[in-house]
């Protein structure tokens, strides 16, 4: 007889990626647990919610049954609603323009599930996000792009350690998108077809103004729209409303286009500026996570991408005390929003990445 194969613990969601992953691993003769999270909704709303909505949880259970796996949920409504949820609102009125999907990848399915996980007796979580996993030959975990670049997830793995990615697969990796919905008519699953949810999962309706409207009123105080020396221009809705980078909604005419170049919460000020003012050579990031643990000693060459699905820029980086990094652009950009995670790539390998906590221009200490 061979060796026992381990228990894999798959995150499945009712959407037709996780559905495959457990099919797939179930298929290669892997004892197979499916796992869904139940997360918090608005009242009134759980039925508009991106994911884990009713119907999600009866395809999720459909599938199980399907495949002949143990189907368990987790009540993590309250965790969710206080650790993610509370982070983007509490983001949104410092003035701060947040991703909750990489914080509720390290506290919730990276914290909250891994632990489950094991509870059940897994050896390993599995999920169907598109990041290639490789074992370097000293034992340490790679991450690295997918292979379907258009559905690439590896920006919101950069936060995870190697205590956890030792304990993680990733079976998609090296999978098309299409060849996952091929497979899915192959195993006969229901949601072969099932469109790919979009967005906040948290954010039931289009807008995400109505949704900090409803949960976070307080954060639609007007206050004055100034130029960079001060200058009253006019007056914004609240700072929740606007980010980095942005042009129009500004509602000011002047000789040049004005874009937002700053939100100072303190004093419930939108600073705006050109085009010239906006160029960004220098970006500060804050609680940065080194992928393999260790802390880079000198300087180095990389990418950096700002934003889930921006496009990868050159820049030296540069490690620094208490978890921070200071990252110079090679070109500039005008869109480095504090909140947001600059990650960082030596080609298709995610070294780590960090939260933005500042941009400037070239000359500006920071």
């Amino acid at each position: 007889m061979g060796a026992k194969k381990p228990t894999i613990v798959v995150a499945v969601s009712g959407g037709v990626d996780s559905s495959v992953v457990a099919a797939l691993l179930s298929k290669q003769g892997y004892p197979v647990i499916g796992v869904m999270m139940h997360l918090w909704s608005e009242q009134g709303k759980e039925c508009e919610n991106k994911c884990c909505t009713p119907q999600a949880m009866e395809d999720a259970r459909k599938s199980a049954n399907a495949l002949g796996i143990p189907f368990h949920t987790i009540d993590a409504a309250g965790i969710f609603r206080k650790r993610i949820v509370q982070y983007f609102l509490d983001g949104y009125a410092m003035g701060k323009t947040p991703n909750p999907c990489v914080n509720c990848n390290r506290e919730i399915k990276w914290g909250l599930l891994l632990e489950k996980a094991r509870e059940l007796g897994g050896d390993y979580l599995a999920t169907g996000h598109y990041v290639r996993r490789e074992v370097a030959a000293d034992g340490k975990v790679i991450i690295k792009r997918a292979r379907d670049v258009s559905k690439d997830q590896s920006y919101v793995m950069s936060m995870l350690n190697q205590s956890q990615l030792q304990q993680t697969l990733f079976p998609l990796g090296d999978y098309l998108k299409t060849e996952v919905r091929e497979l899915a008519h192959q195993f006969g699953l229901p949601m072969a077809e099932k469109k790919d949810s979009q967005d906040l999962c948290f954010v039931s309706d289009a807008s995400y103004k109505d949704f900090l409207l409803r949960n976070a009123p307080q954060v639609a105080v007007s206050g004055a729209i100034l130029d960079k020396f001060g200058n009253k221009l006019g007056e914004h809705e609240g700072l929740a409303f606007y980010t980095i980078g942005q042009r129009k909604g500004i509602k000011i005419s002047a000789a040049e286009p004005l874009y937002v170049l700053e939100k100072n919460a303190i004093d419930n000020a939108l600073i705006v500026g050109t085009m010239a003012d906006l160029q960004q050579h220098i970006i500060s990031v804050k609680d940065v996570n080194w992928v393999s643990g260790e802390v880079p000693l000198d300087p180095f060459h990389a990418e950096v991408k700002i934003r889930y699905k921006s496009d990868p820029l050159p820049a030296l980086i540069t490690a620094q005390e208490h978890g921070k990094a200071k990252i110079e652009l090679d070109q500039p950009v005008r869109d480095a929003t504090p909140g947001q995670f600059a990650v960082f790539y030596d080609g298709d390998i995610v070294l780590g990445g960090g939260e933005i906590s500042q941009a400037s221009r070239a000359g500006t200490k920071i």
